[in-house]
């Protein structure tokens, strides 16, 4: 039998049980397009946070203290080992631009014009940490004074806004609260990995606001420690060597290798790294949900499979006839397995193209740049085709082996 013939006789019989077929065809195309829209949403989640991350990033790279193993963005780091001769020795390595030391002030409220709300900590820093911000108003604080400089966000907590020249209020201790004139409104405070989503900061100079010290190992002074610190490289290409030289100071010379706990190590992180890191979590989180999407594969599966064996029950006279006639099992076989191939072709078109609407439906409502994984759609429709081929081998093998005069006594 022609392939031609077996396909008209297919299609036949899928018009003639249209109701059966096409609910098979839905579960198949609900597998499917699950599958694509979240890989779709995945590779567009990563395409935003490595484009925040990495966008206009300086060729810096964040240097923190931590569990043996644990690498992360700042922030992650919480205990202050990097001391102030510390910032100064590597700021004086080579091709180093500057290093920006990052703390933490622990506060309970900010108070501005009788108004309080809740705070719990603002940013301690340099005015370096404010070279690659725009500011919307105003500028960086100054070493020494009482200043902060906060983000947009931040101002938009009060009623009226706060606005340079204004005077906020950091509740510091139980009974102290030090007060601060903004002179600086800045526009961003670096990337977030969720685009427009920005959260409200307050920054303030570590002097006279930082207070965590130790004695430096190396001269003996009591000097302020940092958790973090942001090493920026004059340029791009000086980066894996200033790498180098950072981790190379840290592990032999520096007071923070005395400092931290014995167990923790120095981690040293480029922004390709970090980007890296994220772009790797983010895969895996792709690739566990699409792995339960496939689910959805496996019951369209079992439909085909359930509704081939239907169709071998139902149309056993036919069989027979056609055995009868000639028909060899070749051709039998062939048949149903164009039957169920039809059914799973129809149910990987119909899930791709339901599943490319509906991933640009979900990344226009998430506000993400709308990211396709072609090989994915490649692998969808090669699923769809082997779905049935699988599904459709044990009916059609059972329709075959029918024995043509058994299946003529049957009425």
């Amino acid at each position: 039998m022609e392939l031609r013939e077996s396909l008209q006789l297919s299609l036949r019989a899928i018009r003639e049980h249209g109701l059966r077929s096409a609910l098979t065809v839905v579960g198949i195309t609900i597998g499917i397009a699950a599958v694509i829209v979240f890989v779709t949403l995945g590779a567009s989640l990563q395409t935003a946070v490595i484009g925040e991350v990495s966008g206009d990033a300086p060729p810096e790279m964040q240097v923190t203290v931590g569990p043996e193993g644990q690498q992360g963005p700042p922030g992650t780091s919480t205990v202050p080992a990097f001391t102030e001769r510390d910032v100064d020795e590597i700021e004086s390595l080579q091709d180093v631009d500057r290093v920006v030391p990052q703390g933490t002030v622990q506060t309970s409220t900010l108070q501005h014009e009788g108004r309080s709300i809740a705070w719990e900590s603002a940013t301690a820093t340099s005015p370096a940490f404010f070279e690659d911000n725009e500011f919307a108003s105003g500028g960086p604080f100054e070493q020494g004074a009482t200043e902060v400089v906060i983000n947009s966000e931040a101002a938009s907590l009060f009623d009226p806004e706060l606005e340079v020249g204004d005077t906020l209020g950091l509740r510091v201790g139980q009974n102290t609260t030090r007060e601060a004139t903004v002179v600086g409104i800045v526009e961003s405070t670096g990337s977030s990995p969720f685009g427009d989503i920005s959260i409200p900061q307050v920054y303030v100079p570590t002097d006279p606001f930082y207070g965590t010290t130790a004695e430096s190992p190396a001269t003996g002074e009591n000097q302020r420690v940092y958790p973090s610190l942001t090493v920026v490289a004059e340029d791009y290409e000086a980066v894996p060597s200033v790498q180098s030289a950072v981790e190379t100071y840290l592990e032999d010379e520096s007071d923070a290798r005395t400092l931290k706990p014995t167990e923790y190590e120095f981690s040293v992180q480029t922004n390709e790294e970090l980007v890296d890191q994220i772009r790797e979590v983010i895969s895996t989180f792709t690739g566990f949900v699409a792995g339960i999407a496939v689910i959805s594969l496996i019951v369209g599966a079992v439909g085909i499979a359930n509704i081939m064996l239907v169709s071998v029950t139902e149309r056993t006279r036919e069989i027979g006839i056609m055995k009868a006639v000639g028909a060899r099992r070749r051709d039998v076989l062939q048949l149903f397995l164009v039957e169920a191939v039809a059914l799973g072709i129809a149910g990987a078109v119909l899930g791709t193209l339901v599943g490319l609407a509906g991933g640009y439906a979900a990344t226009s409502y998430l506000d993400l740049p709308l990211t396709f994984a072609p090989e994915w759609f490649a692998a969808a429709v090669l699923v769809g085709v082997g779905v049935g081929v699988v599904a459709g081998l044990y009916p059609a093998w059972n329709a075959a082996r029918v024995d043509p005069i058994e299946a003529l006594r049957r009425e």
